[in-house]
């Protein structure tokens, strides 16, 4: 038994030094050409790259929810808002429950305040102290941040001096100067750590708040805190006995709304399509990445295949190459995963103030300072690696395992990359035939984006057999000469071109389905707002104003029609009542506005007719598709409790795009019967005809500038129909601009992989253009012949990008933007963005083939072959 372990254990070590020699015997082989382990780390680089840049920034995200705390204090357990029917909650309820005893409490305001130049800042307003109490009081304090509360001027705060609060980083893109005007008030401003979570908020003593808000005597919400010792499992039933205990203080549902915290569920949830659709790209621009890295290994393993014969005919054993060629493999994805990862860090920091800005927008959302893993690195080196071993073993295999006589044969070579191609081709046919047979069932984006990556797979899949019958297709055009060779030999170069074609395709592929969908987007949001926008003038007052600036717009003379719109938050339940409710946004407007602004998606015959006159209601399509509500349906709403009635009937889904909050709308009479709100939000009007039948941009803009002065308003408080047009596409843009800078990276990233593998098959064929050359052939004629290959294989998968872009564009617009975000959208072309695409695919080649190609031509071409015939 000790001599079999002896000889065991001498075995290995054997092996193991076998194992060591071959791999510094390929140092050195790196060492002549630095280009092919290059060329491989260049590829798991960027695919590493991009997907730690996209993870961290989503991680980030999710976490900024689940840890997100009240300004300067810790995450409240429970809320207390307005009672149904009210927009804010009264501040004597907050007195009741200091009075009681209740000091875990904290009132909170918050709202939004116009700036200069068109600007709206969100301003937060709470009780300073009580926050700073509770924060002190938290189970996990930080250091830093009790030191950075200590720095604050916290006696001229709370004597209500215009100072506010803001992040370092938010201060010194926002107010550089230390100074800030909100609702026409010049404020200083206080930089204090971002690690003390504000985000891009502006905190302020919540008197300063209310008088910039005009919100004196009211309140937003207060936060309610369990005690200390609470633990998880005891949470509900501390909830039951703090709601109890409310109500024994005569803090009733008539006086204050009681609802449990989600954890930050709830914005996970709501930004779930969001982060899907950035992981998606992430996944494309990884795969692209490991196209590259794959065609770097296939290269070097080629380049080296006359010295593995030569090693195995020496006697080391097809074990020991095989043990070597996968450490060698682990060490490059060690090292392009390490610098993957670093640059992944810095794309990552570059990207989170987009999504910041996106997320804000849109939900709402404020992010905090990004922070990084090392488990992200060990996901990175896991994924890569599994990657890299089930493309390479295959390579690896048939290398080990190849006749050690020399010469394997160029022609079973070529047939064995027909028949793969072949076999790619049918696994890529089957692939979309069940995609066809399933997508029209599936209604959620997330089974949709999967079908959607299958179909990103199988294009790729299909393009070497449509190259190869493409090339076919010229062959009657070029019969004999050098046109001939160009063709006949452009058919053996599609085998060792594919990867770095299946990777631009892929590219292509999602640059045209982008710009489709961003195309099409931008239009129906143009068309959208043209009908949307009826009114010549908008106007946002503050609400203690709100009643004066309606009064004298009514008897102003150059006010043609006033509109008015109404808005409060509810609560919609099925009408049996067994769901917990949806938070939604009720709307009303004036009969005229809803006629003529509402864009009708579906509704019931005449509905006119009779919907300002009962229990009628109209939905937006996001909330329809998310919550599934359909024509006629019978839904319950709470603030309709005084009507004596609480059902309604769906009579109408109306588009909202670039809207994804839940939206209903009411008429004004419905608005009034359940005692809501009088005063509306905000105000617009039509410009009386003593202007003429047509005004022009000058005139609005003059009549908006009287207004301002007159009204004694901001000018972020009155807007032209330009104004809310601009803004609109702005945010717009804001929305899309990381998918579109993600998909420009993805294309650079497939670009880089052409430019590697030409400059690589550039010098893999100095014998053939040697021997063209010496059978008579010009320089300037075998640059030509070359460029027109590399031209020709580009040109035919950019002919099948286009049709393949438009595929996935189909897709993303009627599919995937539809289930995750609930907008219509009608899909148009952007031939122009098409050919830009195009374009920068066929200058990427010329760049790719003419450096190499011109180096190359330049050496002594009869160096080549001697060194080919050596």
């Amino acid at each position: 038994m000790q001599t079999h372990v002896t000889r065991t254990s001498s075995n290995m070590a054997q092996r193991l030094n076998r194992a060591s020699l071959l791999l510094r015997v390929f140092i050195g082989h790196y060492r002549q050409a630095p280009l092919q382990a290059g060329a491989i780390l260049l590829g798991l680089a960027l695919a590493v790259t991009l997907l730690i840049g996209v993870k961290a920034t989503n991680d980030n995200a999710i976490r900024s929810y689940s840890e997100a705390t009240e300004l300067l204090s810790q995450r409240a357990d429970a809320l207390l808002t307005a009672p149904a029917g009210q927009e804010y909650l009264d501040e004597s309820v907050y007195f009741d429950l200091r009075q009681a005893g209740l000091s875990q409490s904290l009132a909170v305001v918050t709202g939004r305040v116009a700036g200069t130049n068109g600007q709206f800042w969100t301003i937060s307003g709470s009780d300073i102290i009580a926050a700073m109490t509770l924060q002190r009081q938290s189970k996990a304090p930080q250091s830093n941040a009790r030191n950075s509360l200590g720095e604050l001027p916290l006696a001229a705060l709370l004597s209500g001096e215009p100072i506010v609060l803001m992040s370092q980083s938010q201060a010194q893109k926002i107010a550089p100067d230390g100074q800030l005007v909100l609702a026409q008030h010049k404020v200083d401003v206080v930089m204090v750590d971002d690690d003390l979570g504000l985000g891009s908020a502006i905190l302020g003593d919540i008197s300063l708040a209310q008088r910039l808000l005009g919100m004196e005597g009211r309140l937003s919400y207060i936060a309610l805190y369990h005690p200390e010792e609470h633990t998880a499992s005891s949470a509900n039933k501390t909830n039951l006995q703090l709601e109890q205990h409310l109500a024994k203080i005569g803090i009733t549902p008539a006086r204050a709304s009681f609802s449990e915290e989600d954890q930050g569920q709830g914005l996970i949830a709501l930004t779930r399509s969001f982060h899907l659709n950035l992981n998606a790209m992430s996944m494309l621009a990884f795969v692209v990445g490991l196209f590259i890295a794959y065609n770097g290994v296939r290269y070097s393993l080629m380049k080296r295949q006359r010295l593995f014969i030569q090693l195995l005919q020496q006697g080391l054993e097809r074990s020991d190459m095989m043990l070597a060629l996968l450490t060698e493999l682990l060490v490059l994805v060690f090292l392009g995963s390490g610098l993957g990862f670093i640059l992944g860090l810095q794309l990552s920091h570059w990207l989170q103030p987009m999504v910041s800005l996106t997320l804000e927008q849109l939900y709402g959302a404020h992010l905090l300072p990004g922070i990084w893993q090392w488990q992200w690195l060990a996901q990175a080196i896991a994924l890569t690696l599994v990657a890299a071993l089930g493309a390479c073993l295959p390579l690896y295999f048939d290398l080990t395992r190849q006749p050690l006589a020399q010469g394997a044969q160029r022609y079973q070579q070529s047939q064995a990359a027909s028949q793969k191609h072949r076999g790619q081709f049918i696994f890529a046919c089957s692939l979309l035939l069940l995609t066809v047979i399933v997508f029209p069932f599936s209604q959620d984006y997330n089974i949709s984006l999967v079908l959607l990556g299958m179909v990103a797979v199988a294009i790729p899949l299909l393009l070497p057999q449509l190259l190869h019958w493409g090339v076919r297709g010229l062959q009657p055009l070029a019969q004999t000469g050098l046109r001939h060779y160009i063709v006949q030999e452009t058919r053996e170069l599609i085998a060792p071109l594919s990867l770095a074609m299946m990777a631009i395709l892929l590219a292509l592929s999602a640059n045209v389905s982008m710009n489709t969908l961003v195309g099409s987007f931008e239009r129906t949001l143009k068309a959208w707002l043209e009908t949307r926008l009826h009114a010549d003038i908008y106007l946002r007052p503050n609400a203690e104003r709100m009643g004066e600036v309606q009064a004298k717009l009514q008897r102003d003379p150059r006010v043609e029609h006033l509109y008015q719109q109404w808005a409060i938050t509810a609560k919609l339940s099925n009408h049996e009542g067994d769901s917990p409710g949806i938070d939604v946004n009720l709307i009303s407007r004036d009969r005229e506005s809803i006629k003529n602004t509402s864009v009708m998606k579906e509704n019931l015959p005449e509905l006119w007719s009779f919907f300002f006159e009962g229990n009628y209601l109209l939905v937006s399509e996001p909330l329809a598709i998310k919550h599934n509500l359909k024509l006629g349906d019978d839904v319950s709403l709470d603030v309709f409790a005084r009507t004596g009635n609480t059902h309604a009937k769906v009579a109408g889904i109306y588009f909202d795009h670039g809207n994804t909050a839940n939206e209903l709308l009411i008429s004004h009479s419905l608005w009034q019967q359940a005692h809501l709100p009088e005063l509306p939000i905000s105000l617009a009007f039509s410009v009386s005809r003593m202007f003429g039948n047509n005004v022009d941009e000058m005139q609005l803009e003059k009549l908006q500038r009287q207004m301002t002065t007159e009204l004694n308003l901001s000018p972020a408080q009155v807007y032209s129909q330009s104004n809310i047009k601009t803004q609109a596409i702005a945010l717009f843009k804001r929305t899309f601009s990381i998918t579109l800078v993600l998909n420009s990276l993805t294309l650079l990233v497939a670009a880089i992989g052409l430019f590697s593998t030409c400059l690589m098959l550039t010098q893999a064929r100095q014998a053939p253009l040697a021997r063209l050359y010496a059978l008579g052939v010009s320089r300037s004629q075998l640059r030509i012949l070359v460029f027109t290959q590399m031209l020709l294989v580009v040109l035919l998968t950019c002919f099948i990008a286009m049709p393949t872009g438009a595929l996935l564009g189909y897709l993303l617009i009627h599919k995937i933007t539809l289930q995750a975000f609930g907008w219509t959208i009608q899909m148009s072309w952007d031939w122009l963005a098409y050919a830009k695409a195009i374009g920068i695919a066929l200058v990427t080649c010329t760049l790719a083939v003419g450096f190499p190609l011109y180096w190359q031509t330049r050496r002594p071409l009869v160096s080549s072959l001697q060194q080919e015939t050596l």
